[in-house]
């Protein structure tokens, strides 16, 4: 009865993991290829090359995205937006300020300016992931999934269309299929946590919890600083009833971060 028990409890708490999983989105900042960074002495190179050639609109797009890198949204906007009102046909700034829209939670903006980089260049990876974790936010898994699918068809090398396909199989409860795609991202972004949680919880799905434990270990190894990291390997500490140990890794991901529910609860269960 014990055993039962204990095996109920960690089944609700992986249910809870996975529906958290879910509901990330990608955070990273514009096209992860864009050079440009944010730092003061860049932003002013930057500014020096627009005063030069002020009707240049791909300088200005270039410091958009600087802009969004250093968090500094409003200058961000109104630099992609001047290089849209330039060139109109500028998809990649289209794509660009939808990030920045994203990120202030204007969604419908957002979408629309995906929208629009996409009917000027429907194969554009780019706008379709970025679309494509915008629907999964949203609960519009089917159409996600689909931008994802176009993306990976269209010869994306963006690991990030694999994982947003493998979240969307996940949540089908196609765990066979996400495990395929999360090593497919993991292999195009090797040093990108997401995917080792990712595909671990999958593979406690199937109940296979050494490989499970192998990705969180993983995960932990290429960054100590991700609560999930620690929750999920507290998971399976706690699976196999060594509850010291799952206390232990449960309060690492408490640590980090103060408002995680299933380390908070999963601290309640292994305290004794």
């Amino acid at each position: 009865m014990r055993s039962f028990k204990r095996c109920s409890l960690v089944s609700f708490c992986f249910a809870s993991m996975l529906a958290i999983a879910a509901c990330t989105t990608s955070r990273s900042l514009i096209n992860p290829s864009d050079l440009a960074q944010g730092s003061p002495e860049n932003i002013a190179s930057l500014t020096a090359v627009i005063q030069k050639n002020p009707n240049d609109a791909l300088g200005y797009n270039v410091r958009g995205t600087a802009f969004g890198r250093a968090g500094r949204y409003k200058e961000a906007l109104a630099d992609f937006s001047t290089a849209i009102q330039l060139n109109p046909q500028f998809y990649s700034a289209y794509a660009n300020r939808a990030l920045i829209y994203k990120n202030l939670g204007r969604n419908v903006e957002a979408l629309n300016d995906y929208n629009q980089a996409l009917q000027i260049k429907p194969d554009y990876s780019v706008a379709l992931i970025g679309r494509g974790n915008l629907y999964r936010a949203s609960g519009q898994i089917d159409l996600a999934f689909n931008d994802f699918n176009q993306a990976i068809q269209s010869g994306t090398t963006d690991g990030r269309a694999w994982y947003g396909r493998g979240l969307i199989e996940q949540l089908r409860g196609q765990y066979g299929e996400s495990i395929v795609d999360f090593g497919a991202a993991m292999s195009r972004q090797p040093k990108a946590v997401p995917p080792y949680n990712a595909r671990g919880l999958s593979y406690v799905a199937l109940g296979d919890w050494e490989n499970a434990f192998d990705d969180f270990n993983a995960a932990l190894r290429l960054s100590e600083n991700v609560a999930e990291s620690w929750a999920n390997q507290a998971l399976v500490y706690e699976h196999r009833g060594n509850k010291p140990r799952a206390y232990l890794s449960y309060s690492k991901a408490l640590q980090l971060d103060p408002n995680y529910k299933p380390a908070k609860d999963g601290m309640k269960r292994t305290r004794d």
